[in-house]
């Protein structure tokens, strides 16, 4: 992730030049590129497959969006764009911008996030989790298939880790799942998946 050296940008400002380029996102006015790699994407791919077919098989009316905004708070220049979200159909005629532009502010219209972590691991692992947390998304995945978080994050030793963050009250409990183990989502209790199926073979 590269900080992009510019003036400080207005949310309508952001819509305006970088809605539709899905390497930046927006935080406190600052326009951020995430630099996207090759094996980032396909995790991201990959695991958004397997959510896809999780969705399918319970027949829930929720879906991926290929290009999606967040926006956690009005007062705020800040336009969060996860690696995946899943969002509920039924609820979305309340969301102002959406008729006319892939933005979500209400999270009621979110059911789940996920962060593939890159070089910024230090924003997925704090500040989006008060972010979403806020928004009362119910789950955050943070999949960390480098191992590249701090120690206090993923513990000693450093190893890949997927973190599922399930709401309770405002805050999220995380719980963590290493390579081998089955990992286990509320939102989702027939999803089946370990770690390695989304790695580089």
């Amino acid at each position: 992730m590269t900080l992009t050296p510019t003036k400080i940008l207005r949310f309508e400002d952001f819509l305006a030049h970088y809605q539709d380029q899905p390497r930046y996102e927006l935080a406190d006015g600052e326009l951020i590129d995430m630099d996207p790699t090759g094996p980032h994407e396909m995790v991201s791919g990959k695991l958004a497959t397997k959510i896809g077919i999780a969705i399918t098989t319970e027949q829930l009316p929720w879906f991926i969006p290929r290009n999606c905004l967040i926006r956690p708070f009005s007062e705020a220049s800040t336009a969060r764009r996860p690696d995946i979200v899943v969002l509920d159909e039924t609820v979305l005629s309340n969301e102002p911008f959406w008729e006319k532009e892939p933005v979500i502010t209400l999270g009621r219209s979110i059911k789940l996030v996920v962060e593939v972590v890159c070089t910024n691991w230090e924003t997925d692992y704090a500040q989006k989790v008060e972010e979403y947390a806020l928004l009362g998304i119910p789950e955050y995945w943070i999949v960390d298939y480098r191992g590249l978080g701090g120690i206090v994050f993923i513990g000693k030793p450093k190893q890949p880790t997927f973190t599922i963050c399930q709401l309770e009250g405002d805050e999220y409990t995380q719980q963590q799942f290493r390579l081998q183990e089955k990992i286990l989502s509320r939102l989702l209790p027939n999803f089946q998946m370990r770690l390695e199926e989304i790695l580089l073979r």
